[in-house]
């Protein structure tokens, strides 16, 4: 698969109809190895990191990417990789884990709300407010730390917040920000493996997590959500792009080319400089020469 080709097809602009089963999650796009890979890789910074210069120096939009995923799909070497080489200044990562008490007093997307990127920066969100129609609608015994009236918990719920998620990802895109939205779609058998990997490297001790296994038994349940996320909330102003994760050498080449395809659409450039400004630069540059 040619490198222009990638972003398009994972990308789900309409989930009408959408199934999880058609995204194959050791698919490889035909290339074979990491180390083929490399190279487009490094490429793909490259022309990301050019990219966010412009986007910082224009200071007209914002870029939001959002990083859906299960446990060990990858999701913080992804970031990683695909932002190594961009300059952290223009840069802002965010990972949402447990809502505090403070955040459960406010509507589910006013945590996330607080953390968008302003115009010139790269926003990234490590989960998200995409967590109130996965993780809660598969544990709905969470909605009641939100103490919702009871009289709106009804069974169209999570048909209501996918109305409010749409319509606040329209408002974002009619006000500047460019959103790219990312499921990174590991195998059962895969997460197994990371699991095991995890318990008996020392050096990865530290990222397990006991109850992340607990929620292998739910692993349909949460195929189930993921699936009706995205036909409910892949729209052409914000699209899903639903990756394969088995490869994370090929996830990061999918993330990177899929970023880049997105903001190549904005048209970025940097400031051209008014003759006034330039008579100012002469003569700085002159008085800088006669010291």
């Amino acid at each position: 698969m040619k490198r222009k080709e990638l972003a398009k097809a994972f990308r789900v602009k309409d989930g009408a109809g959408f199934r999880l089963g058609s995204v194959d999650p050791g698919e490889t796009g035909g290339i074979k190895s990491k180390d083929m890979a490399a190279g487009a890789l490094a490429d793909g910074v490259q022309r990301l990191a050019a990219l966010q210069e412009k986007l910082y120096a224009e200071n007209h939009w914002a870029v939001l990417l959002i990083f859906q995923a299960m446990d060990a799909a990858g999701k913080d070497s992804t970031i990683k990789h695909v932002m190594s080489g961009v300059n952290p200044q223009g840069t802002q990562v965010f990972a949402f884990k447990a809502p505090s008490p403070e955040e459960l007093d406010h509507d589910f997307l006013w945590r996330t709300t607080r953390c968008l990127p302003e115009r010139g920066r790269i926003g990234i969100f490590n989960r998200s407010y995409y967590e109130e129609v996965l993780v809660v609608r598969v544990h709905p015994e969470f909605l009641d730390r939100q103490r919702i009236p009871a009289r709106l918990v009804k069974r169209d719920l999570w048909a209501q917040r996918f109305e409010s998620i749409n319509d606040y990802e329209r408002h974002l895109v009619k006000n500047g920000t460019l959103v790219v939205k990312f499921f990174l779609h590991v195998s059962k058998d895969e997460q197994r493996r990371r699991f095991l990997e995890r318990l008996e490297q020392p050096s990865k001790h530290w990222k397990f997590n006991p109850g992340d296994v607990g929620e292998r038994d739910r692993w349909d349940d949460y195929m189930a959500a993921y699936e009706d996320m995205i036909q409910h909330t892949a729209t052409r102003q914000a699209p899903w792009y639903v990756v394969p994760a088995d490869r994370k050498w090929f996830t990061r080449l999918v993330v990177v080319e899929s970023i880049v395809d997105a903001m190549e659409g904005l048209d970025l450039a940097v400031p051209a400089v008014l003759p006034e400004q330039r008579k100012a630069m002469q003569a700085a540059k002159a008085a800088l020469e006669r010291e």
